[in-house]
């Protein structure tokens, strides 16, 4: 299967779930105990405003490769007209870039990549 000819709603769908779990994994390990709690921080990461302020942020210190930002604006440019009413259009399309972005990296099992966007996410 070529993975770039995979929907990138599918491919965010994917990486919704995973970067969600990596973030947990973050809070947890940095000794969050409470689950009251961690559900509050993980809103600091998980929501459409904030990956979307982490993929602009990677964007602009050009640390995407050519083909990671090629995921990005394939689902970025997606023809959708639903989103949440928490968040407008913009920013929402720019919140699945980063989810299939993580999506495409984990069906090809780049590991290392994902967690070296995390890391960045996360400021490590």
């Amino acid at each position: 299967m070529n993975v770039l000819e995979v929907n990138v709603l599918v491919l965010a769908y994917l990486g919704d779930t995973i970067y969600e779990n990596y973030v947990r994994k973050h809070l947890i390990l940095k000794g969050i105990g409470n689950v009251n709690q961690l559900q509050k921080e993980a809103v600091s990461f998980v929501s459409a405003k904030q990956q979307a302020f982490f993929l602009s942020k990677m964007m602009e210190d050009g640390f995407l490769t050519d083909c990671e930002l090629d995921v990005v604006k394939r689902a970025r440019n997606y023809k959708t007209t639903s989103h949440p009413k928490s968040c407008d259009i913009v920013t929402y399309k720019y919140a699945t870039g980063l989810e299939a972005l993580i999506g495409y990296l984990d069906l090809l099992n780049q590991k290392e990549r994902i967690l070296e966007i995390m890391n960045f996410i996360f400021g490590e």
